[in-house]
């Protein structure tokens, strides 16, 4: 027997046409050319950048790049160059890791679980070449996926534009059988509703004269030759108005689906086949919303969809006597505030109405997602030139069950999902998330009890707040550079008060009235332990870090059992799903008390934390004296994260803090790039900001999209 020539195609020519772009992390020239050079020798054309510093870096993830390489660097690691990836406009830009000095084989899972894409020697460079290849042949199909989807959805936008223009019989096949069809389609064939067609195979209604030419065309129009797409055809059928039929197939949206058009003008000619792209070249019509809304579904698909429509409730009389940009301004944003508290979909229906695409793969987990959109309907803030108006939002939603067949059925689920309200969740799992009813605050020194009869202007404006119910829990998620505690949420709460944010926490004059200051943070408790019932729906290991005051601590007496029965109701599987946090300076003053009560939560199920830690003198002594296992650092020690030599003067304090105890450090308020990146230099487990995800009124995962 002769022999076979085998060529893996990785090795083909066809990597080499177009540049290789790679962004090398190393403080090493001659690994930097020494990789250049293993490619151009290979035929490859290159363009590499090298760095070695975490500012350079972030500039260059603002441009496009087929591979990053990371070796070594002063201020960077890999994993946070693996995150700062994830969060940048090319999220699955392949990172390849050159063999670390401490390496162990047994390691290589552990760094691919990580989110490394390969770990690669440079000592066996044809084994590199191969790894490269790899990566390079990953990086070009994401980028030609992308591609291909944005030219696929410009044609179909095209193509639907135009034969919505013209005056066309249309129709949808699938697998040769009609699911779909125009009012002109069934007028054609003498037909009067969609239900006698839908069903009925083409053949028995085009009837053509010369069948084996139909379905050999036919065959070649299904494999995806749709320049066989366009011809006459003679029918059979006594109740088609028109005879020849001129006839167009077009790819549809829907899988495996194909559009069929019969143009009904008799005036004009067609005579010769043409190319379906000669005909779709021209300018097109912006595609109407339900068609974007099936294009994304296509996408991507999920089992179950709904669409839920943002309104306006009422609008603010204040934003019509502002200047033009300010009011143009506010309905402008009303987009982004959306876009920010939903991470789905959004499609524009007029200025003061947004549709969002919510999707689960079951029931219960788009249940899920809806109920927690509930949170939305509370008086809310928009931001507009440096100023704040009121924000009133009306939602309800509708079930996608099929393909929006065209605007009629489009306008219809709009119209039902403004009539139906979201769902509430009161009846999940048949139990009352509801504590506080039959709760008694028992407070430990009666004589706390003063409800003085002059309260601040603030504190009034709390009260009625809570009395509505319009006190805001806003949840904020944590990166945890372990990679395994991936849904924990610190919850803070607030009010709107003359058209500001007040944050609860900071409002001293709760002191005043402990009793209010109690139901206060029970309320807030009850309530974000109802977003984390129905947030472990989606994610069973969800935790909540929720911030309070220290009344609760230190006057409730039946606070223990309070959060004994909590836990037990938000039925998470997790050991401790809820984490209490209070101020160090509350604490602080009165430590051994502290001491006695926290070890009543710890036994009633909960964790303890402490927030604004390890900037006072304090500190030591706490972490020596309490049982405590987190703590949320003071943010002028997340401030140090602006410079190199301050992130030091971080680490070395945090180190000190290690070695009085082991504890898992938070650190919040990382709101921009630098900041994030800095805090993977410390000892510093969880990572909290506006750069990862902002405070939302509801819980949701910032990597669910």
């Amino acid at each position: 027997m002769g022999s076979i020539e085998v060529r893996n195609p990785l090795l083909s020519k066809k990597l080499k046409r177009t540049e290789t772009r790679l962004l090398i992390i190393d403080d090493n020239q001659i690994r930097f050319n020494k990789i250049c050079d293993l490619l151009t020798t290979s035929e490859h054309q290159v363009h590499a950048f090298l760095l070695d510093d975490l500012q350079t870096f972030e500039k260059q993830l603002h441009l496009n790049w087929d591979i990053v390489i990371f070796g070594r660097a002063y201020d960077l690691k890999y994993e946070q160059a693996l995150s700062l990836i994830r969060l940048s406009k090319q999220p699955e830009l392949p990172l390849i890791l050159l063999k670390p000095d401490d390496y162990e084989p047994n390691q290589y899972v552990t760094y691919i679980r990580k989110g490394v894409y390969d770990v690669a020697n440079l000592d066996y460079p044809d084994r590199f070449y191969l790894s490269l290849l790899r990566a390079l042949s990953f990086s070009r199909l994401n980028q030609g996926q992308q591609h291909l989807m944005q030219e696929l959805e410009n044609v179909q936008t095209q193509a639907q534009a135009w034969v919505s223009e013209s005056n066309k019989a249309v129709a949808i096949i699938q697998e040769g059988i009609h699911i779909e069809a125009n009012q002109e389609y069934l007028h054609l064939f003498g037909l009067k509703s969609e239900d006698e067609i839908i069903g009925l195979p083409l053949l028995d209604v085009l009837q053509p004269q010369d069948l084996n030419d139909f379905k050999l065309r036919f065959k070649k129009i299904s494999q995806g030759q749709l320049d066989q797409g366009r011809f006459e055809l003679t029918t059979l059928n006594s109740h088609a108005q028109t005879n020849p039929l001129k006839i167009e197939f077009l790819a549809a949206t829907e899988d495996d689906a194909l559009q069929i058009t019969i143009e009904l003008n008799q005036s004009e000619n067609i005579t010769t086949a043409q190319p379906i792209i000669t005909q779709v070249e021209a300018p097109a019509a912006k595609p109407n919303t339900y068609q974007l809304i099936n294009r994304t579904i296509a996408k991507q698909p999920a089992d179950f969809n709904a669409l839920v429509l943002f309104a306006l409730a009422s609008y603010p009389e204040s934003i019509f006597q502002q200047d033009w940009a300010t009011s143009n301004g506010y309905f402008s944003n009303i987009h982004a505030f959306l876009k920010e508290q939903t991470n789905v979909p959004l499609f524009k229906i007029n200025p003061a109405l947004y549709a969002g695409l919510f999707q689960g793969s079951s029931e219960n987990i788009l249940e899920s997602k809806l109920i927690g959109l509930g949170a939305l309907s509370k008086p809310q803030l928009l931001g507009v030139n440096q100023q704040t108006f009121p924000l009133n939002l009306r939602m309800g939603y509708s079930l996608i069950k099929q393909n929006i067949k065209d605007e009629q059925q489009f306008q219809q689920l709009v119209e039902q999902a403004y009539n139906t309200a979201l769902p509430s969740g009161q009846q999940q799992n048949n139990i009352e998330l509801n504590p506080i009813a039959n709760s008694h605050i028992e407070l430990i020194d009666s004589s706390l009890n003063l409800n003085p009869q002059e309260h601040s202007s603030l504190l009034k404006a709390l009260q009625k707040s809570l009395e509505r119910g319009e006190i805001h829990l806003k949840y904020q998620q944590l990166y945890d550079k372990q990679d395994s505690n991936l849904y924990t949420y610190e919850v803070t709460s607030g009010f709107i008060y003359n058209n500001a944010w007040q944050d609860i926490t900071s409002i001293r004059e709760l002191a005043d009235d402990p009793e209010f200051s109690i139901k206060l943070d029970r309320w807030i408790l009850v309530e974000a332990c109802k977003q984390l019932h129905n947030f472990i729906t989606q994610y069973p290991d969800a935790k909540i870090i929720v911030n309070l005051n220290k009344e609760v601590l230190f006057s409730d007496r039946t606070f223990p059992a309070f959060i004994a029965k909590l836990i037990t109701i938000v039925g998470s599987k997790q050991s401790h799903p809820l984490i209490l946090q209070f101020a160090e300076e509350d604490i602080a003053k009165n430590l051994n008390d502290a001491q006695k009560y926290t070890a009543q939560l710890i036994q009633s199920g909960a964790d303890i934390s402490l927030r604004e830690f390890g900037n006072s003198i304090y500190s030591e002594s706490i972490l020596n004296q309490m049982s405590i296992n987190h703590v949320t650092l003071h943010p002028q020690l997340a401030k140090m994260l602006d410079s190199d030599k301050s992130t030091e003067d971080l680490q070395e304090r945090l180190n000190h803090f290690h070695e009085i105890k082991a504890t898992q450090m938070l650190l919040r308020e990382l709101n921009n790039m630098t900041m994030f990146a800095n805090a993977w230099n410390v000892e510093a487990r969880y990572l909290q900001g506006d750069y990862f995800q902002k405070k939302l009124d509801h819980l949701i995962d910032v990597q669910d999209q």
